[in-house]
């Protein structure tokens, strides 16, 4: 079997993730995301991986652009407020990046497939490293699905560190992926959002390029430690029915890769390539129990020797 052939065969559903920096590179916060004129934007500060996506999508007023086009505006947006980040799209499946952008796929847009969200925002109220942007990050990822995308609110899960909503502990942002995994069928399309801290934490199993893992920080990472990428491989990307499309927005540092798929392309190149780092190993039936010893790895007993380089 090819490794093309090994890969659909594992990944059934369609998954494509934006990220706003590559692995190497810390993410960005803006403010006051009024400077990037979103329709009434929810609150001053924000991500600006999330409020550029926006504003591109926005601006474009739903005239037809591609994948390409999607992450070439988006860096233009970031060089202009400033920012170096560049933006990436990772898949499951290689594609065409002079294709259209879609979160709903036209093809499913008579099939009365279900259309479900996971919004998390994460500030970290108290803690060191606190941000003050995520929650609005959430708020205007809502709003666009709703009034954009045809998303009902009843159709979303919010995990957010306000009081208000679900707390996004490790243990709710895992179950929350793995109720959608189980809810989901061909047809239906799903929207993840994270906007929050991402780290790095030195690779263990030999399958990451760079020499690091990368990794979601739950709300209580002091207690449940880090989300690790072969994880979330693992529990989403690999769990998610066939035939669901999938679209993931990472606000966060690290997040290039952090969904670990197959392919990849950023905002200064042309067409998608092979991700060199993928860990072909991921595919094998025995890889969720790896990926449960290596979360036990980053418990809460060595989490104080990282946070000196946690919140870049």
């Amino acid at each position: 079997m090819s490794r093309e052939e090994a890969i659909a065969n594992a990944i059934q559903a369609k998954f494509h993730m934006f990220s706003g920096s590559e692995d190497k590179q810390t993410s960005a916060d803006v403010s006051n995301v009024g400077a990037f004129q979103l329709p009434d934007p929810a609150g001053k500060a924000g991500g600006a991986c999330t409020s550029t996506l926006l504003k591109v999508l926005n601006d474009n007023r739903g005239a037809p652009l591609s994948w390409i086009e999607l992450l070439r505006r988006m860096r233009d947006v970031l060089r202009e407020k400033g920012f170096s980040q560049v933006p990436q799209l990772s898949s499951s499946e290689m594609i065409d990046v002079n294709t259209p952008f879609y979160i709903v796929p036209p093809e499913t847009k008579n099939m009365n497939g279900a259309k479900r969200a996971i919004l998390i925002g994460i500030n970290y109220t108290g803690q060191q490293g606190q941000l003050s942007g995520c929650h609005n990050d959430v708020a205007n990822i809502k709003k666009y699905l709703i009034e954009k995308e045809n998303f009902q609110e009843k159709d979303m899960l919010i995990l957010v560190d306000d009081g208000r909503h679900h707390q996004p502990t490790r243990k709710n942002i895992m179950d929350a992926f793995e109720r959608i995994t189980q809810y989901s069928k061909a047809g239906d399309t799903v929207f993840i959002h994270y906007s929050g801290h991402g780290g790095n934490i030195p690779d263990k199993d030999g399958d990451e390029k760079d020499g690091y893992d990368e990794t979601l920080i739950p709300v209580d990472f002091k207690t449940a430690g880090h989300i690790v990428d072969d994880e979330l491989f693992v529990a989403l990307v690999k769990k998610m029915p066939k035939d669901v499309h999938v679209t993931v927005l990472m606000d966060c540092c690290h997040s290039g890769t952090v969904l670990d798929l197959p392919y990849n392309v950023n905002a200064t190149e042309s067409k998608m390539h092979d991700n060199l780092g993928f860990d072909m190993g991921l595919l094998d039936e025995n890889a969720l129990m790896c990926c449960a010893l290596l979360a036990l790895c980053f418990a809460p007993d060595i989490i104080s020797s990282l946070l000196g380089g946690l919140f870049d």
